[in-house]
Order: structure tokens, then sequence, then C-alpha cells
């Protein structure tokens, strides 16, 4: 079995604030929130273990009722020294032969693919840490504040979480640590290098991203690095949540005539979904009319009583250079890409509140840096992004899950209208980008950036 060992009994002494770092919000979640997350959607982990300070074990408690994590088996008091808490783990489970991660609160930006790989060498090794590469020299100082001693940078590293072990190597080597009266606080794995020399510990490749959040300053660069981030999306086929959930779920398309929308409502009806599509050429619904977003919305509660999945493909893509276009031109752009979106968010809120629905929005990868020739459009898409961060903060409380996917190349009529024939292995199936969508709203994600990519 693999438990995930979330250790969030830290404070926020060094921020100089009262509530304890796991507990402060960034990217619209508290920082806890993220990192359960991350474990939650692992698929190779079986349980998660909170440990927690004591004063906020019920604080916790609320967060994993409210978020209703399934995985969430128990939440511990911890101690005043971090070994406190691991020991609190190490002692929750009696199997020996289980993989117990431990991993702070405070690093919410650990990637999958750490956490796969730790479970991956676990099969080899019975004790692993994660760690980057030092890219800065370090020394040793002696007592007057000179140097003494530079390491081969070659051979440094800087730790990480998760530590991972099997349960009967880590529960040695504490025992041996607690009998040793000169024992000296360390992390996890200085205990077992200490005390159980013999035993190998495997390190993982760490990645830079996934920082520790100690001072205010990592507060601002949590935030940054949660806005570029991507996950990726799983376009090889639908996730069975989605098969259930088309099947049970009322989903509305606008723009969804043709390209990726047209695609997300021929698949859904393979699926008998209840499926609704609005577009300016085929029911003369236009996204930039709060209006006519309104009454497409009323029609369908009407006939269904509720409504579970909002989808907005509409946009529009002009290729010229700014002084050439026509404020006709710019205004249509900006109505039809930033305020549609906008519409659709304020229009759809009244149902899925109601469903603790799901939204989703689109951007390109333009929205990392406006490009030459679409100017509006890149403008646009990057104002999508920051909107759906931004609401799907303000909606958290509403358990409404809101994000916003961005496929690359894609073969759509707009695409081809733009730019023509392109090499076919250089652009993203449509199909691809819709079984992507589909996933995406079927996930617990929220607030997400979702790369869609070539196989």
């Amino acid at each position: 079995m693999n438990v995930a060992v979330i250790l969030a009994g830290g404070s926020g002494t060094r921020m100089g604030n009262d509530i304890p770092k796991q507990f402060m919000k960034v990217a619209g979640k508290l920082v806890i929130e993220h990192t359960i997350d991350v474990f939650e959607n692992n698929p190779l982990i079986d349980e998660i273990c909170i440990v927690s300070k004591a004063d906020y074990v019920n604080e916790t408690e609320r967060v994993v009722v409210h978020n209703q994590y399934k995985k969430v088996k128990k939440i511990l008091h911890g101690g005043k020294e971090r070994y406190h808490s691991s020991l609190a783990a190490i002692n929750a489970y009696l199997d020996d032969d289980t993989n117990l991660l431990f991993h702070d609160a405070v690093r919410p930006l650990v990637s999958q693919r750490i956490i796969n790989d730790c479970i991956e060498a676990l099969k080899k090794y019975n004790a692993i840490d994660v760690a980057v590469k030092s890219t800065d020299t370090i020394v040793s100082v002696d007592s007057n504040n000179c140097i003494d001693f530079i390491p081969n940078r070659n051979n440094l590293r800087n730790g990480q979480t998760p530590q991972c072990f099997k349960r009967g190597i880590i529960r040695k080597a504490y025992e041996l640590a607690l009998a040793d009266p000169d024992f000296i606080t360390t992390d996890d794995c200085g205990t077992v290098r200490k005390y159980l020399p013999d035993e190998p510990l495997y390190v993982v490749e760490g990645e830079n991203s996934n920082m520790k959040l100690t001072y205010v300053e990592d507060l601002f660069l949590l935030d940054k690095l949660f806005q570029l981030r991507a996950q990726i999306g799983e376009q090889k086929s639908l996730t069975s949540l989605a098969q259930d959930g088309l099947k049970k779920k009322v989903i509305v398309v606008f723009g969804g005539s043709y390209g990726i929308g047209g695609e997300i409502v021929n698949i859904a009806r393979q699926y008998q979904a209840h499926i609704y599509s609005f577009s300016r050429s085929q029911n003369n619904v236009d996204v930039a009319s709060a209006e006519n977003i309104r009454t497409a919305l009323r029609s369908v509660y009407e006939q269904e009583g509720h409504i579970d999945v909002v989808i907005n493909t509409a946009g529009i893509l002009v290729k010229e250079s700014l002084t050439s276009l026509s404020q006709d031109c710019i205004r249509n752009s900006i109505d039809v890409n930033l305020l549609g979106v906008i519409n659709v968010a304020r229009e759809a809120f009244l149902y899925l509140k109601d469903t603790k629905g799901s939204l989703l929005f689109y951007t390109s990868s333009s929205y990392t840096r406006g490009r030459m020739m679409y100017s509006i459009y890149s403008a646009t898409k990057a104002a999508i992004v920051n909107f759906v961060q931004a609401i799907a903060e303000e909606w958290h409380d509403f358990g409404i899950r809101i994000n916003c996917l961005n496929p690359e190349r894609t073969k759509t009529p707009m695409r081809i209208q733009n730019f023509g024939n392109e090499p076919e292995d250089s652009l993203l199936p449509v199909k691809d980008a819709a079984v992507a969508s589909i996933n995406a709203v079927f996930s617990s994600a929220t607030g997400e950036v979702i790369d869609v990519r070539r196989k």
C-alpha cells in the first residue's frame, strides 16, 4: 500500500504570521488543499494521512469534508518537532511493507512525475529522497566566518520532499535514534543515514518548482508558478468518470456547431448524453449577448430541471496587424473572445452552484506571450486565463469547478481559414481536443490551465 503522509504541523512564524503556512491562500485555494489534491489525484496513492498541529485538526477536518477527499483516511496530531509528526504516521500503520511517502504540506507544486518515480524506486530501494542539483557553489565556513572548505558542486543536491520509505526501515531507524541520548532532530532521510548507514538512500530527481513555502516572498513566487503551470490533458480516450458522466449529466456547449465544440457534441451524443448546442450559425445564439446566453440556459433548465456542465468553445481569430484592424473588428474580437466568456460564466453560475457543476473555457499558447499579427487574440486569451483563475477562487466554496483548456495548434476551420494548408502531423486532431475537454469537465481539477498536446 502506498500512503502519502502530508506533514502539516508547521507554523507561520518565519513569515511573521499567526496562521500556519499551510492554511494561507495561493492560486485560489489553501496551500494544503493544493497539496492534498496532488496525492488525491494520483492513481498510485492508496491512502492519505495528514499530520496536523493539534490546534488545527478541526480546521484540517473541515478542509477534508468540504473537498470530499476520498483518500484521506487519517488525520493525526503532530508534535513539537518534525520527527514527532513522522513518528505519529509511522505508529499509525502496522504493516512494515507499507510505503510511506512523507511530504511537506507547504510544497503544493510537487508533480505527479516525482510521486510516480518515488513509488517506482520503492520497488528496488527501501529509502528514497528527492533532490535537485545544486546550481550555486556551496561553501563551508569556520567560526570566524571564513571559508574553510568548498565541496565539489557536482556531487551536491538540494533536498526536497517527498521522502519515502518502507515502513519497517523508517520505524527501525527511529527506534535506534530514540534510544540515542545524543539524538539531534534531523529529517527522515538523515535519521536513516545516521542509524542505518548500510541502507542505500536512492535519490529521485526533483524539480525546481517543487519549492517550499517559507517566507512571505515565496507566496508571490508560488502564485506565479501556479499561473504558469499547466496540467497535461488526457486525450487518448475518455476516462471512466467521463463516460459515466456523459450518460447522467446535462451539458450545454456554446460554439457547438463545428470545430472542437462540434466534436464534443458528437462524442457526447454517442454516449447518450443530455447535450444542448448553441451557436450563431446554428440557432442565432451569440455569446457576446448576455441575453442570448440567459435565454439559452433557461430553455435547457426548463426541459431538464438542472444543468451540470457548461462549455464555451466560441471564439474568433483575425490574423492582421493592429493598425490594419478596423475598430469594429477589434470590438467584435473582444466581445466574442472575452466578453463572451464573462457572459457565459455569469449566466451559468445560477445553475452550476446548485449542481456543483463544471465550467470550461479555452485559451491558446499565445496567452504566455503575445504574438505578432494577432495581438487582440493573444490579449483576450491571456485575459481568459486570469479570469478563470480568479473565478475559480471566487466560486471555490460553491463547489463549481472552472478550468481552461490550452490545445496545441488544432485542425479547426478557424485554423484553416487563417493559416491555410499545414502538415497533418503538425496539428492536433479535433477529436483529441474534444476528448481532453470532456475528461477535463469530469475531473476534480479547478482553476487549472490544461495543456493538450499531440500524442
